[in-house]
């Protein structure tokens, strides 16, 4: 979901030449779900094999994965693990809407309302156990490293960005930031075009940087304050935030109360919103689940499994996906071969 705190924000704007040579952590979920939402046909359902196996997200994870393999940017993919109680709900919450979709498209599908359709089928999105087991072995053929996560993805990626291991967490949510992840990277996107949020148009976008401290001193507030001013707008664990409160009323609230967020929260009325307290919500964010297991390792891709996952299994064209794997071993060693020029 993300939280409605990206108006407050000010990023800079980055090229993928900034990110040439390092290392960022992708949130696996959150990537996987955007191409499954987008990469569909017109009349909005998901690209599928002759078999009836959805591939979207085979499509938009080889495609996107090798062309910023190409440039130079290390990739490491982490997945999510335990699912927090308190978003249980949340799940629970878009299941509901994904059943309320899928009768409206249909209904739309009897019309034969092709917009219509697209808008809702999108809407109906499903990340299965064996969509995410697909996207790991595909991975793995690519030779990128897959970091599992004990509880929340981009708390794990945020620690190891913190630790100095990667260089910054690439997602669309917002989330990275109150976990603590110094720097998050928006619009990782080759083809440099998002779909508008609830719309069928799409708008151009470009990579984004967004600095955590840089934010903080442009605020003029610190980690915890940014957690609690998350968790006034909304969250996972607290969706839709405390009525009537936008971002920045949020803001303002937060500085006012300085770090007395017993008394900000009873200002609030927390109570009457929420039937837990709001440390709880405070310290998913504050003390999130993270391991230290896991190895950082990059492997040559196997073209080989790569073919049999794509073009065996799922009846990808073998001629693109033999020439994309050539495009990215081509630039993989032309790049070696400038930094040998160079160094002489």
């Amino acid at each position: 979901m993300g939280v409605a705190i990206v108006d407050l924000l000010k990023p800079k704007e980055i090229s993928f030449n900034d990110l040439k040579g390092k290392i960022v952590a992708v949130d696996a979920f959150n990537m996987l779900y955007q191409f499954l939402t987008t990469i569909r046909q017109a009349d909005g359902t998901p690209l599928k094999d002759s078999k009836g196996n959805i591939t979207s997200h085979l499509i938009g994870l080889f495609s996107r994965t090798t062309n910023l393999m190409s440039k130079g940017i290390k990739i490491v993919f982490v997945f999510d693990g335990e699912v927090p109680e308190l978003k249980r709900s949340e799940r629970e919450r878009r299941e509901t809407l994904k059943e309320e979709a899928l009768k409206e498209y249909e209904i739309a599908k009897e019309r034969e309302d092709i917009a219509a359709m697209k808008k809702y089928a999108s809407r109906t999105t499903k990340l299965t156990p064996d969509m995410v087991d697909e996207a790991k072995a595909l991975i793995k053929a690519l030779g990128l490293p897959i970091i599992q996560a004990p509880g929340e993805g981009e708390a794990q990626a945020a620690y190891m960005v913190k630790k100095g291991n990667i260089f910054a967490l690439v997602t669309q949510d917002i989330d990275g930031l109150m976990f603590g992840a110094p720097r998050l990277v928006r619009n990782l996107n080759i083809t440099r075009k998002r779909k508008s949020h609830n719309k069928l148009a799409y708008q151009t976008v470009k990579p984004e940087l967004i600095v955590l401290s840089e934010t903080l001193n442009e605020l003029g507030i610190d980690h915890e304050q940014l957690i609690v001013l998350g968790m006034l707008v909304g969250t996972d664990y607290n969706i839709g935030g405390i009525k009537g409160i936008g971002p920045k009323k949020a803001l303002d609230l937060v500085k006012k109360f300085g770090s007395n967020f017993d008394a900000l929260f009873e200002e609030v009325k927390w109570n009457k919103y929420f039937e837990y307290s709001w440390k709880d919500v405070f310290n998913l964010f504050k003390n999130a689940k993270v391991t230290d297991d896991y190895e950082l390792k990059w492997n040559e891709p196997d073209e080989n499994k790569i073919i049999e996952i794509l073009v065996n299994k799922h009846e990808f064209s073998i001629e693109r996906v033999e020439n994309t794997i050539k495009k990215f071993i081509k630039s993989k060693e032309e790049r070696k071969q400038k930094a040998l020029n160079d160094f002489f």
